[in-house]
């Protein structure tokens, strides 16, 4: 048992594992047994994630926005201040649709694709943005081909916001960016961001956050065949 789940009183992952009783047609003792063992594992990666989410909660205040940015959206002009509208929690997602791009980024896509079906949930919870430096007709025709109905857009053309938090340089390519902003009063502080880059990763591995961002490759890690390295979303097939 880990010294979190011990200091909590927690019954220990495996324990918990082995008290499970569901049991399928036709399988092995061979399967039940290692399927037990992975069973263990999985509580203690909940719990593990559950522990960093309560570690993401606690960090001591980031730093204040150093300007109202202005945006342009699908209805005109808006401040970053605005983009928070009832919420006290902004989420911004930065899109991979700058104005040198053809097409925007494939795996942006597939991701944004995703959230927009679950978008009308998450703004009941916080403010969510998704941010390129394309001009907003451009990105608004886009959404529009791919059948998105509920993403907030936001064109940054014109404003340093995705050099201050994408880190992209103005001549450079774009680059995907997570981040969360707090409002408290007047003051907008910068709150967390993704910051797990090709620098961190694995050998092998994609560099991604944890938990992954995209639903895709969290029901294809359930698979037999897992994610693979040969394969990527496309915006047309």
């Amino acid at each position: 048992m880990s010294s979190s789940a011990e200091s909590l009183g927690l019954a220990s992952a495996s324990q918990l594992a082995r008290s499970n009783p569901v049991r399928f047609p036709g399988e092995s003792a061979e399967y039940r047994k290692a399927r037990t063992e992975l069973l263990a594992e999985e509580i203690d990666l909940r719990r593990r994630i559950e522990r960093v989410a309560e570690m993401r909660r606690a960090l001591p205040p980031g730093g204040v926005v150093p300007q109202d940015y202005l945006f342009q959206g699908i209805d005109g002009p808006v401040k970053f201040s605005e983009l928070f509208g009832k919420h006290g929690t902004l989420i911004t997602y930065n899109w991979m649709f700058g104005p040198k791009r053809e097409r925007p980024c494939p795996m942006c896509t597939s991701l944004l694709s995703a959230y927009d079906g679950e978008m009308p949930d998450i703004l009941q919870r916080v403010a969510f943005a998704v941010i390129a430096t394309s001009p907003i007709d451009r990105m608004a025709a886009f959404a529009r081909e791919r059948g998105w109905r509920h993403l907030p857009l936001y064109s940054s053309g014109g404003n340093d916001f995705n050099r201050d938090y994408a880190g992209e340089k103005p001549d450079g390519g774009d680059n995907p960016a997570f981040n969360v902003f707090r409002r408290d009063g007047e003051t907008i502080r910068h709150f967390w961001a993704a910051e797990m880059s090709p620098g961190t990763a694995d050998p092998g591995q994609d560099p991604r956050g944890a938990p992954d961002a995209m639903p895709i490759w969290n029901l294809l890690d359930m698979t037999p065949e897992g994610r693979g390295k040969d394969w990527y979303p496309q915006l047309q097939y």
